[in-house]
């Protein structure tokens, strides 16, 4: 295919060209051009148009001529607007490039382009979880700060916190083994090895009834530390 040389990357993704596009759909490389821009002022804003533009060196007259890479998302968005028979060959084209991107181990050993490579792409994704590390230390360390605090919670104020529904909460904890309801009566309990564990605690608070007296009952609430404990399981 005489469009093959086109074939690039932007950092580690995959792209195809808008020569190769052209050549596939058996179209005008101008009128693809102008199809990408249009996609891509409709995706992006026109600043976004820029990040996709590359050249091409003519080899016959030693020219250069503007082109896009496209990655294998915005390449299936510009050609949703094809006929089926065209989508299907450009389709069947990024399968082809998916199975050469498979790297042998042994070969890329012995080949120092596409060690380089691999060593770049491995290089990004650890700065990259770096930066995740990073990000998530704050929340840590505000999690470390209300597993020490004093008081405690009602399940209703716990999902509050959490940010999920109370009903949700209550079935959570049932559910894993957190609290629980003895036959007929009117109030949760909590189990004894989360009581143990410093996570929830029996407090007796006093109601109101109807008729203005007061009664007294137990209620299993979350401490401190038993909501910090379900923030990261619940995010789990």
């Amino acid at each position: 295919m005489g469009a093959l040389s086109e074939l690039g990357a932007i950092g580690a993704t995959q792209t195809m060209s808008s020569l190769e596009i052209a050549e596939l759909a058996s179209r005008e490389h101008r009128n693809v051009m102008r199809d990408i821009r249009t996609m891509l002022a409709e995706l992006y804003g026109e600043g976004g148009v820029l990040s996709f533009e590359h050249t091409h060196r003519n080899a016959q007259n030693g020219q250069s001529y503007p082109i896009f890479r496209l990655p294998k998302r915005e390449c299936l968005i510009l050609i949703s607007g094809y006929s089926v028979t065209l989508r299907a060959k450009i389709v069947d084209r990024w399968a082809e490039l998916e199975a050469q991107q498979q790297v042998d181990p042994l070969k890329a050993l012995a080949d120092p382009t596409a060690l380089r490579g691999l060593l770049l792409t491995y290089s990004e994704k650890v700065i990259g979880l770096e930066q995740e590390v990073a990000a998530l230390k704050p929340t840590a360390a505000a999690l470390d700060r209300i597993s020490v605090a004093a008081g405690s919670f009602s399940v209703t104020e716990a999902a509050k916190d959490l940010q999920i529904r109370p009903n949700e909460l209550f079935r959570w904890l049932r559910a894993h083994g957190w609290i629980y309801r003895r036959p007929g009566a009117a109030a949760d309990l909590g189990y004894e090895t989360k009581v143990n564990a410093g996570y929830l605690e029996h407090k007796v608070t006093s109601v109101q009834r109807p008729d203005g007296s007061e009664k007294y009952v137990s209620q299993v609430r979350i401490t401190a530390k038993g909501l910090t404990k379900l923030a990261k399981d619940l995010a789990a």
